[in-house]
């Protein structure tokens, strides 16, 4: 079948749509648990086969100044109406709607047979918090399935967190499915790792089972670094990493802000704006006070950089043998910041090149991914992996909107 996946992250920078052919069966029970396939593996009493895609291709449409705006008002914002919540989800559903009906004219494709929509995460509270008496996580993605499948007549899978948040998981990260079906390796362990607005890898071992599977937030991406352009230069992102270029590294800041909790908790984590949004920003602003606006920017993709390499130097290579360093995401279109990340990981052994090579487009990726999650959940498969998220059993995730 064709399956649209679209995706909107947490830099708020636009929407990207990947139109992919998926393959199944994507797993069946069998009476001995024995494997039946070359490609088959086990998974939890459950024979798992992973689904074939092949992308047929993928655009990414920015948000107007007008959307973005208003989205980024949304996330994790203190104050909000619930009328202006309401119209959010309802127009990012049309806006959502526009960008695959252009896909799919610009692709000379006619029609999907279901589509996959993350949607746009406002907020994302990971851990338990008292509410009311109680303690809950939660986490909301809002673009409403329902306007998606009544515009395309297509049926849509959204609303994919809340199932493994159910199951007792922390909702991310999900690309890991993806990463397992694309990137395991019989002989050679690979790290897979994505640079959107959060920094997200996957630890895949030689040979990996779906339990051995290891991914989490290793920080921020580029959202700290868009923060300050736009607050600094008032410009959207820093084009190929020049302003960090034409800055020097705040060490002792550096330091301060590697010293944040959320870096030295242990796996599965995830991180956001609640994390790294306004408040983190405005910190950073006030201890670099005095200093090159270049310098802070340049500080802030120093960060990315060495709150990965810690990461896999503490969290993912104590545990296991890896070779392939693995990167997607946009992050990748910042020069400055792959040459900290080259530097950092030859240190570390491994071997740094971009999904590209491996035939999953770097800015099409997570796209990919939510198109598998649907076919996943229209076949009621799972596809979460809970030794990433911490969920105590798979789960099917998503809600369909029928058309």
């Amino acid at each position: 079948m064709i399956v649209a996946g679209v995706m909107s992250g947490t830099s708020a920078d636009g929407i990207d749509v990947a139109l992919v052919r998926v393959k199944g069966p994507a797993a069946r029970k069998t009476a001995t648990g024995k494997t039946s396939t070359a490609r088959t593996v086990k998974q939890h009493g459950t024979s798992f086969e992973p689904p074939r895609f092949q992308l047929l291709g993928h655009r990414h449409f920015p948000y107007s100044p007008q959307i973005q705006e208003g989205v980024l008002r949304a996330m994790n914002a203190r104050k909000i109406s619930v009328a202006e919540l309401a119209q959010l989800n309802f127009l990012l559903g049309e806006v959502y709607a526009d960008a695959i009906e252009k896909s799919l004219r610009l692709l000379k494709i006619k029609k999907p047979d279901l589509i996959g929509c993350h949607g746009q995460t406002i907020y994302h509270q990971s851990e338990p918090a008292l509410f009311l008496g109680k303690k809950v996580r939660c986490t909301w993605q809002t673009g409403e399935g329902a306007v998606i499948a009544a515009r395309l007549n297509v049926p849509v899978v959204s609303d994919f967190r809340p199932a493994d948040i159910a199951a007792g998981g922390k909702g991310a990260p999900l690309v890991p499915f993806l990463d397992y079906v694309v990137f395991r390796d019989p002989r050679a362990g690979r790290v897979v790792q994505n640079i959107g607005g959060i920094a997200n890898l996957t630890a895949i071992p030689a040979a990996a089972t779906p339990e051995n599977v290891a991914a989490f937030d290793t920080g921020p991406g580029n959202m700290v670094i868009d923060q300050l352009m736009q607050l600094l230069f008032d410009k959207p992102f820093d084009r190929s990493g020049e302003t960090a270029q034409q800055g020097n590294i705040l060490q002792a800041l550096l330091e301060r802000m590697l010293a944040d909790p959320f870096f030295r908790q242990r796996p599965p984590k995830t991180a956001g704006r609640e994390q790294f949004g306004r408040e983190f920003v405005k910190r950073l602003l006030r201890e670099s006070r005095g200093a090159s606006k270049a310098d802070v920017v340049a500080t802030a993709t120093a960060l990315t950089a060495h709150s990965i390499a810690r990461a896999l130097k503490e969290l993912v290579l104590p545990h296991g043998s890896f070779r392939d360093y693995v990167v997607s995401g946009g992050g990748t279109r910042n020069r400055t910041l792959m040459r900290m990340l080259t530097t950092q990981t030859s240190q570390l052994g491994l071997e740094l090149c971009q999904s590209d090579k491996f035939g999953v487009p770097s800015q099409a990726k997570e796209a990919i991914a939510f198109a598998l999650l649907a076919f996943q959940t229209w076949n009621r498969q799972p596809s979460n992996i809970p030794s990433a998220t911490g969920a105590g059993h798979p789960a099917v995730l998503g809600k369909i909107s029928y058309a």
